[in-house]
């Protein structure tokens, strides 16, 4: 069941573009021009990341304006791009794992719900959180030591001086994203490398379910509403919709969906930042858990310390996923194996 088909019961009149589902698209061509397009998604907002996981590993709380003012002073545009060559190694695997796993899931779990008798709207609901859940499991395999590495290549720079709770140093040098896989691996193990991992599952994989769910009535309620001004007279075929009607309906629908994922998940980022940034191995002592961090945290700054980079975070959400799922569904179109059946 693709999203770009869902259309509210009552304007059934209505006839947003078609579905796309797994078995019409040509794999090869899919995975090709995703791991192209995407790519270039991630280098347009890689700087607003790098912001946000300063500001979660900060002592004190730094205003964005004032942090990329002073990246940009003592480290130069580089600043803003440290460990993105990490980062987009990984990205490519990562979003073929979460692509493949989204639409075989979403397929899979709509006709199934379909069959059990349930509604469209509910379907497709159910179908987008099932699919979100697991399409950031899958992708957590490989993205979590991509994450650990490419995060404390960013945090490095002479103006992000990073501390733990008790004021002690806490961070590593390293010349590069392979060398910091090597010192990783040589001082943790494997398990250093997802140092992480289980807080990551709960950070995106409940956040990847409310925001496909939260996107999926979003996107209905809106067209309920706006439909009928957004739509052309087909003859003979009711009303359809003008292109770019689509296109910012979906782009509305993809940033309130961010702005409600991302308040229910940042405490989890910012913990899972600090759990893989911070190396809480020096000086003798065990790596942070959960707890130590949350209490280093609310000693920083209270429960507000869990919500530091909030801003960065809901604008790269609602940027990356305005972009993504107008590109997401424009590679579906691509992708498909007869253009014919989209007329």
């Amino acid at each position: 069941m693709s999203l770009s088909a869902a259309e509210d019961d009552s304007a059934s009149e209505i006839h947003l573009p078609a579905d796309i589902d797994w078995e019409m698209l040509d794999k090869s061509k899919f995975f090709f021009l995703g791991a192209a397009l995407f790519s270039g998604v991630s280098a347009a907002l890689y700087p607003i990341v790098v912001l946000k996981t300063r500001q979660q590993v900060m002592l004190s709380e730094v205003p964005c304006l004032k942090m990329a003012a002073s990246i940009f002073k003592h480290e130069g545009y580089r600043g803003f791009y440290r460990g993105f060559g990490t980062s987009l190694m990984g990205t490519i695997p990562a979003r073929a794992l979460y692509m493949g796993a989204l639409e075989i899931t979403k397929s899979n779990v709509g006709t199934a719900t379909v069959q059990l008798g349930f509604s469209e709207t509910a379907a497709a609901t159910i179908a987008n959180a099932a699919a979100g859940l697991s399409s950031a499991m899958a992708a957590q395999l490989v993205w979590t030591p991509v994450d650990v590495v490419s995060q404390r290549l960013m945090v490095q720079g002479g103006s992000c001086a990073v501390h733990t709770g008790n004021g002690s140093l806490a961070l590593k040098s390293y010349n590069g994203g392979i060398d910091a896989f090597r010192k990783i691996l040589y001082s943790d193990g494997v398990r250093g490398l997802y140092r992480g991992f289980g807080i990551s599952i709960l950070t995106y994989a409940p956040s990847n379910a409310v925001w496909w769910a939260s996107y999926s009535i979003a996107h209905r309620v809106i067209w309920g509403f706006v439909g009928g001004y957004c739509c052309k007279k087909d003859e003979g075929r009711g009303y359809r919709p003008d292109g770019k009607a689509v296109v910012a309906i979906q782009g509305l629908s993809a940033a309130m969906a961010s702005g409600v994922s991302a308040m229910v998940t940042m405490p989890l980022d910012t913990i899972k930042t600090r759990m893989q940034v911070l190396d809480g191995e020096e000086n003798g002592r065990r790596p942070l858990t959960v707890v130590q961090t949350v209490r280093n945290l609310v000693k920083e700054g209270g429960f507000s310390a869990c919500y530091r980079g909030l801003g960065p975070r809901w604008a790269s959400m609602s940027m990356s996923a305005t972009t993504m799922i107008t590109t997401y569904e424009f590679l579906k179109r691509l992708s498909t194996k007869s253009q014919d059946n989209f007329a």
